[in-house]
């Protein structure tokens, strides 16, 4: 079972708490939650219906082919996890929640700046770095013992995050990011990228970091949303016409249409399966389910799984085009629609008296309590054409079928709205209303940080890269890491 941990309130997709009392009108207090369009009336949609739809939201073909986003290889639904992690962090409850919607603090700047692997650096987390001042983070090792996937491969390599001794939790800047091995390995790889920088490069703490962030942001903007989540027509309009919609004073906030809709297509995109190395593939003895990569964790397991076994060391070569690909090939992400897999419908934590529950009913119910508006109301506030009751189209089980049969044709939960508008671009990216509100934020935020690379030379092209520009599978051949159990 996936422990409670992973997708509860507290902890996965942290735009999950601490929202619902966010009120009309916009909110431009930096460390604040806040809205795009404070001027549109909140959707209500009752609760029996919010249940019954999420129910539906389910592939029935979890494996198929079909269902892959050939645009988007697998590793990049964890790096959305691993951004996500580095924009929001609150850590009330809903039972804590308070009334005045100004004291909901985000405990992660809004910006894409990685707090969440630096934490406040080698003075103030000594913890996280090297002794001897080499400003280089510390590395974990795998097991001393076998896993039981494969007894030849070797044991005690450096492959897994640094851990306390009896409890095996992650000493990282961000405990999340060891909510399940994906994306625990990705944080280990930007640890790696930052020490490679500080080896091969010759330059300090200082510079190392400021590389590893701007690097990263140009990720995120060219990389991940650019040429896999978004239309790129929209990015490059507003790169080159401003933000229309996503609005602030001096420092930049996270709206709920973001948090609690747009920047959640990444349920949509989780795998049942994974093809995640050579002893954990398909056809082999035993993949690696969704459910086991939260197990092999120290925040979501129970302990068992950490250190992590060698046999649990990723093969970047399945989930980024970076190598040479293995017989099996790239692994692919699940195509952006409003079906999420089987596993996510009974999520421990998420159902009636803490039992198990439904992730996709937890979302809608959110978006609800946060007051957010329908899709068509937001697609009409851009001038945009708003999805007619003619594109719920598909027969049940297609969830589009509750659409149709209670008449949310006309005035769909912006979630459902953004996935059906990805549906219906072919699954490969967001649509026109779900492209907008992400491109925009990102924008924002880095337009927000006076020491992003956006703000402190726009022309800036990457250095470490090959041509000017960079991506995921760059990174991770810098580190030259890639399949370390061969």
């Amino acid at each position: 079972m996936i422990a409670k941990s992973v997708y509860d309130e507290g902890r996965h997709h942290d735009g999950l708490r601490g929202l619902d009392q966010v009120p009309t009108g916009t909110i431009f207090t930096p460390g604040r939650f806040g809205r795009m369009f404070g001027q549109l009336p909140p959707l209500v949609v009752p609760e029996p219906v919010l249940v019954e739809l999420g129910q539906a939201m389910t592939e029935q073909e979890t494996f198929g082919a079909q269902g892959d986003n050939p645009r988007t290889p697998q590793g990049y639904t964890y790096l959305g996890q691993f951004i996500d992690h580095d924009i929001t962090f609150d850590t009330t409850t809903l039972s804590e929640q308070p009334r005045d919607p100004q004291a909901i603090s985000n405990f992660r700047t809004p910006q894409l700046e990685l707090d969440s692997v630096y934490g406040t650096g080698p003075r103030g987390m000594p913890h996280l770095f090297e002794r001897g001042n080499t400003g280089k983070f510390v590395i974990g090792s795998t097991s001393s013992t076998p896993g039981g996937g494969d007894s030849t491969v070797p044991v005690s390599q450096p492959n897994d995050l640094p851990r306390m001794a009896g409890t095996g939790l992650a000493i990282i800047g961000d405990p999340r990011n060891d909510e399940n091995l994906v994306v625990a390995q990705t944080h280990l790889a930007f640890l790696k990228f930052h020490n490679a920088i500080i080896d091969r490069e010759g330059v300090d703490f200082d510079e190392a970091r400021r590389l590893v962030r701007w690097h990263y942001q140009w990720i995120v903007l060219h990389d991940f949303l650019k040429q896999r989540i978004l239309r790129t027509d929209v990015v490059d309009d507003v790169l080159a016409n401003g933000r229309r919609f996503f609005r602030y004073e001096k420092e930049p906030f996270i709206p709920v249409e973001f948090a609690a809709a747009a920047f959640r297509l990444g349920h949509s995109m989780v795998r049942d399966g994974y093809n995640y190395n050579r002893v954990f593939r398909p056809g082999g003895v035993t993949v690696a389910t969704l459910r086991l990569l939260f197990n092999f964790s120290g925040r979501s397991g129970d302990g068992s799984g950490v250190p992590i076994p060698s046999d649990w060391i990723i093969d970047w070569q399945r989930f980024y085009a970076v190598g040479a690909a293995p017989a099996e090939g790239i692994g692919l992400s699940r195509k952006l629609n409003p079906l999420l897999a089987p596993t996510l419908q009974n999520v421990p934590g998420l159902g009636p008296n803490n039992g198990p529950g439904s992730l996709a009913v937890a979302n809608l119910r959110r978006g609800i309590l946060r007051g957010l508006p329908s899709g068509q109301a937001i697609a009409c506030a851009m001038r945009l054409r708003p999805l007619s009751p003619e594109q719920f189209d598909q027969p049940a089980p297609h969830p589009d079928a509750i659409i149709k049969a209670h008449g949310l044709g006309r005035r769909t939960p912006l979630w459902y709205y953004i996935l059906k508008e990805a549906e219906l671009e072919g699954g490969t990216q967001l649509g026109p209303v779900g492209s907008r509100i992400v491109a925009e934020v990102f924008v924002g935020l880095l337009e927000g940080d006076s020491e992003s690379f956006l703000c402190q030379q726009s022309d800036w092209r990457p250095t470490l890269g090959k041509g000017g520009t960079f991506e995921m599978a760059d990174l991770l051949a810098y580190v030259n890491d890639l399949n370390p159990i061969g």
